[in-house]
């Protein structure tokens, strides 16, 4: 297998109108489609069929949905690169946000990365936000902290942490586990200011809450089995989540001070809230 400098990955579990425009996103901003491995977990509503249309570099049909992390884990394996991008199929890419993602992991000796987000409704021009926000952001980085929407993974960390859980029924929980046991490898992860995409907001999630019946505030799985899995008391997840909270509040006043926005961004009302 020729080893390219960066693959890309998702999964996909029906929402094909979404899939549709992640990669006429990726196609607009100059994505070798080659390159890209699409995991599908048991669409029924054209999903795979539009897939069939693509020259992928993987197409794989799973039979059932077997959740996330499985399905990223078939995608990274099945092309291999020194970095594996890993994302979502309702997400829109900027310009130059693979090189310059990248670009600033490897400035920075960070080995996960992810770019800055506005989530919510594509109800702005995202073309002109991203390329002015990318500027005036440049310089700016998250470091120890990162988000799974979109995440660029060098191939040493899969060497020293393993793959993504691959539990069907953690259902989402997924990157949490993998984010743990990066910090307990003092692995070095960012965001990074300079690279933007828009986040429609966890359709698929949304969409399998609505299947089961679920109120959107509720957990998609077993919130105890899932916690169980992180292998830690209630006084350590706590204290984390206190100081998680505690930086992310920090880097929201810095950022909000020197640029008058953050690095992430929730559009409401036809306008940003910054967090």
């Amino acid at each position: 297998m020729k080893k390219f400098d960066y693959v890309i990955t998702f999964a996909c579990y029906n929402q094909v109108e979404y899939t549709k425009q992640c990669i006429d996103s990726m196609i607009k901003q100059g994505v070798d489609l080659s390159r890209v491995v699409v995991v599908d977990n048991n669409s029924s509503d054209g999903t795979r069929d539009y897939l069939d249309t693509l020259p992928l570099g993987g197409k794989i049909f799973n039979k059932t949905n077997l959740g996330c992390g499985v399905a990223w884990n078939q995608g990274a394996l099945t092309l291999q690169a020194e970095w594996t991008i890993v994302m979502n199929n309702d997400i829109l890419v900027s310009e130059n946000w693979i090189e310059n993602l990248i670009e600033t992991a490897k400035r920075h000796n960070v080995k996960i990365i992810s770019p800055a987000m506005i989530e919510g409704e594509l109800d702005y021009d995202f073309d002109d936000f991203s390329e002015k926000s990318g500027l005036k952001m440049q310089n700016a980085i998250r470091l120890g902290s990162c988000h799974a929407v979109c995440l660029a993974i060098h191939e040493s960390v899969w060497q020293e942490i393993g793959y993504f859980q691959p539990i069907p029924k953690l259902l989402g929980y997924e990157d949490a586990l993998f984010f743990h046991e990066a910090k307990s490898a003092n692995i070095p992860c960012a965001i990074a200011g300079t690279v933007w995409i828009h986040h429609y907001g966890s359709i698929t999630q949304t969409a399998m809450k609505r299947e089961r019946g679920l109120e959107q505030k509720q957990d998609l799985g077993n919130h105890r089995y899932q916690l169980s899995k992180l292998k830690q008391n209630w006084f350590l997840r706590k204290l984390n989540k206190i100081k998680t909270t505690k930086q992310a509040k920090q880097w929201r006043e810095d950022e909000l001070k020197k640029y008058e926005i953050t690095m992430l961004g929730i559009r409401i009302d036809d306008s940003f809230k910054w967090r």
